[in-house]
């Protein structure tokens, strides 16, 4: 399988931050000092109930190939910033620490450390802009793609959105994040190249406005692709000319004998519920039942599930610009923040505090679980200190952080720890997972073990990030410290 990545280097992207502490740490700390950094976020896009992790296989990557060039180099001397023993270090400098995160499409909430990342103080701190650059793109656009193909309500979604996104990685990504997310394929060709994803298209008007007249643009098609024979109807007039053309050219092909397997018609403008209950009477009328309405044109989780409300006959959605940019809400927001640090051989937790309080962090090395109620629910996620004993056989006490004073327990449930070993020792540990096995298991979760409370758009049902007493205890020590 073709990679992406594979002719270019992109370790120079980076924020110029990124060099300029590390300089610092090289300089006047022990640059081996082991630290821990995570990667989470503070709040649901479109005040939804949760998001879906993706990027992972790309941060996987990025982090094992990091490399600076001679010309990387020479552009960081020529900027007269760094020592020049810090740029002797980074002729050779390779990742060489570790990476913990959940696996790629986990269902995930706020607050709670999607990825870790623990290292050498300048390794650990270099890695930062690439991992969010990932993480924030493509969760961003699985977590629309989901709503869309929720509002869909079993109906096909495809990506259309390559030629309004805002870049070629942002639309290669972000068709590959739209399948994680739930989409059933992409029209970006590339794409489908890379990740071994499903690709698929027809026609655009140009090609009905080179023919003289839209009856003949159809035949032509038709006679290309009889086995894919979906003709766009509303360059000049969807219900005088439009339709009827079309049921003139699906007879005659019936009329030939020939018998496509995937065959109707696409709307791109106009009132798309008024439009599809038209076409599909008419279509019917003709004999052609089994003929698919498939409309495009600025759609969203809100306008499809207005047409479908209204009655509209919608075999398939061509999603384009507002899923590939996340048009409503175009900002995911994580961040990556110092967890711990190494101090006498131990891993010393770190906390920020902050007026805000959303942005006061969880300190500390920890573990993330996942509890599941004696049905297979998902009624929480738990945060504990790494490595601490997690015994579900009997009623386990736990602290709402938002309402300590409640004694809480989970009784009768399992925990599954989120975070997973993805690179030891600069290597990734596992081999690379396909694009629709990460989109299954998207799927597989939202069925099987996410409430469907929490997956409405109005008002979802908050899921719980709750703490064992021994990380809760620990995190109210260190803001009471910090207030000395």
């Amino acid at each position: 399988m073709k990679r992406q990545n594979e002719a270019r280097n992109i370790t120079m992207m980076m924020d110029l931050y990124e060099l300029t502490m590390a300089n610092g740490y090289f300089l006047q700390e022990n640059a081996g000092t082991k630290v821990s950094f995570d990667v989470f976020y503070r709040k649901n896009p479109d005040h939804g109930g949760f998001a879906i992790f993706a990027g992972l296989e790309q941060i996987i990557e990025y982090i094992e190939n990091i490399h600076f060039e001679p010309e990387d180099i020479e552009y960081l001397r020529s900027l007269r910033l760094f020592d020049e023993g810090f740029l002797e270090y980074l002729k050779d400098f390779h990742f060489k620490g570790n990476v913990y995160a959940f696996p790629e499409g986990t269902v995930m909430y706020p607050d709670e450390p999607i990825i870790t990342v623990v290292g050498d103080l300048v390794e650990a701190q270099i890695v930062e802009t690439e991992l969010l650059a990932q993480v924030n793109h493509q969760s961003l656009i699985a977590t629309k793609a989901r709503r869309i193909v929720r509002a869909a309500k079993g109906r096909a979604v495809s990506d259309f959105g390559a030629r309004r996104a805002h870049n070629n990685d942002a639309a290669i990504y972000g068709a590959r994040a739209a399948v994680i997310g739930g989409v059933n394929g992409t029209a970006t060709v590339s794409a489908g190249q890379y990740f071994e994803i499903p690709v698929g298209g027809t026609m655009a008007h140009s090609w009905v406005m080179y023919y003289k007249d839209e009856l003949t643009a159809f035949r032509k098609f038709a006679e290309v692709y009889p086995d894919n024979c979906i003709l766009l109807v509303d360059t000049y007039d969807v219900v005088d000319s439009g339709i009827p053309n079309a049921i003139k050219v699906f007879q005659e092909m019936k009329d030939k004998g020939i018998h496509s397997k995937n065959y109707g018609i696409r709307i791109d403008s106009g009132d798309l519920a008024y439009l599809t209950k038209e076409s599909r009477a008419m279509l019917d009328a003709a004999g052609f039942t089994d003929a698919k309405i498939v409309i495009s044109n600025s759609l969203d989780e809100f306008t499809i599930t207005s047409i479908l409300h209204q009655g509209g006959q919608v075999d398939s959605f061509g999603v384009g610009e507002r899923l590939i940019t996340s048009k409503s809400e175009p900002v995911f927001g994580a961040v990556y923040k110092l967890g711990a640090v190494e101090e006498n051989g131990k891993m010393e937790p770190r906390i920020k505090i902050s007026e805000t309080v959303e942005k006061i962090t969880n300190p500390g090395l920890k573990d993330v679980y996942r509890i599941y109620n004696e049905n297979g629910h998902a009624v929480a996620d738990l945060l504990t200190i790494s490595g601490e004993d997690v015994d579900m056989s009997q009623a386990y006490r736990f602290v709402d952080p938002e309402k300590p004073w409640k004694k809480r327990k989970f009784i009768n449930c399992t925990a599954k720890k989120l975070q997973q070993l993805v690179i030891r020792d600069g290597k990734r540990v596992n081999p690379p997972q396909e694009t629709m096995a990460i989109a299954a298991y998207v799927k597989q979760q939202l069925q099987d073990e996410i409430w469907e409370e929490e997956q409405r758009f109005e008002n979802p049902h908050k899921h719980y990030l709750d703490m064992s007493p021994a990380y809760y205890a620990m995190k109210m020590q260190m803001l009471e410290d910090g207030r000395e």
